[in-house]
């Protein structure tokens, strides 16, 4: 059977408690507890020309730009906020787009600037989890900053084109390297709806020899993790949509066309979601019909059983009323009788074998 999904309680659903106090001013940033130190990662690249560095300072990252091209600085962690609002600062980051950044519960979304383009996507964590960790891009001229919870993504693909020279991807400009962002992002969701369908599929064939023990509790889990893998994907489409509809010239008409095939591919993941949905209230159904089945079994047995004993429990008791035989000779002359007691005995086996006759000519055994 497929390995069933693993993932935290705490966020099964994806809600999570939004960190600022109510009336807390706006663009205040606040720390998570879980943030996790930041590191810094920097890939540059203009023609031939191609750097990757870890961890530059800001003179690097600084020097980087002025140089021309297309640079892509990955920001992963949130601690320390000072150092965000250095990156904040250097690349002119609205302070309420830092505060969403920090705030990791976003919902997928995007929001145009005058020269940025700030996009909040949910990037799935494992192949058999319903768990997302937010990634933020932002994209500007010649340049697009990334910002993750955690260390471990799906852009290492992105990254080995980059240092292959593929030529589309280094010979076009930044939106272009947001797209392809975007759609690793999109593409790692297939097998997670992949292993669901498996994993349902599995609990399907597992039902009819379920016997008692049926899986209810691991059905209403994945029924749970479906609900918030679409809490992720139907904003996805959302946010897809704005980009392609936003007139700007951070995007260029030929980039729009290859965000329409990421588009494609989330309506796909949303019509699998929507069927895996279907097949998981399907499995509710099916387990509740064949326990109601094994208990109709249940019933049926314990109704004959009853049945054939109820006559035999009357002729018991008939014979255990201990009437005075010696006042008259009506009152049970058969406890006088030699025979008496296997005369009782036969006559509950015949009545017992006459009734099991009975209910198996009615088709009831």
């Amino acid at each position: 059977m497929a390995d069933a999904p693993s993932h935290r309680r705490r966020s099964r659903l994806g809600i999570r408690q939004h960190r600022s106090r109510p009336g807390t001013a706006p663009g205040t940033l606040i720390a998570s507890e879980e943030a996790v130190p930041v590191s810094l990662r920097l890939i540059a690249y203009r023609g031939e020309h191609f750097e990757e560095k870890t961890n530059p300072d800001l003179s690097e990252i600084r020097a980087a730009r002025e140089r021309g091209g297309v640079l892509w600085l990955d920001v992963v962690g949130t601690d320390p906020i000072s150092l965000l609002e250095e990156i904040g600062a250097l690349f002119k980051i609205h302070p309420l787009v830092l505060e969403d950044v920090v705030n990791t519960h976003q919902r997928p979304k995007v929001e145009v600037f005058d020269d940025q383009i700030f996009i909040v996507t949910r990037m799935p964590v494992a192949r058999n989890s319903c768990e997302t960790e937010q990634v933020a891009m932002l994209l500007g001229t010649g340049h697009i900053v990334t910002f993750q919870e955690k260390a471990g993504d799906c852009f290492e693909p992105v990254r080995d084109r980059l240092r292959r020279g593929r030529p589309r991807l280094r010979s076009s400009g930044a939106d272009y390297l947001a797209y392809a962002l975007l759609d690793s992002v999109v593409d790692h969701y297939f097998p997670v709806l992949e292993h669901y369908g498996e994993y349902l599929e599995a609990l399907e064939d597992r039902l009819p020899s379920a016997g008692s023990e049926l899986p209810m509790v691991a059905i209403y889990d994945a029924k749970r993790d479906l609900l918030a893998l679409r809490r992720a994907l139907w904003p996805q489409r959302e946010m897809l949509s704005a980009i392609m509809r936003e007139e700007t010239a951070l995007v260029t008409k030929s980039t729009r066309i290859f965000l329409r095939d990421v588009y494609d591919h989330v309506i796909q993941q949303m019509d699998m979601l929507e069927t895996y949905r279907e097949i998981a209230s399907g499995l509710v159904d099916m387990a509740l019909s064949f326990a109601g089945m094994r208990m109709n079994e249940i019933m049926k047995v314990l109704t004959v059983i009853a049945t054939i004993f109820i006559p035999l429990s009357f002729i018991a008791g008939v014979y255990g009323m201990n009437f005075d035989s010696s006042i008259s000779r009506w009152n049970m002359p058969e406890l006088h009788w030699r025979f008496g007691y296997p005369f009782a005995l036969a006559l509950m086996v015949a009545v017992a074998a006459g009734l099991v006759w009975y209910l198996r000519r009615k088709r009831w055994l």
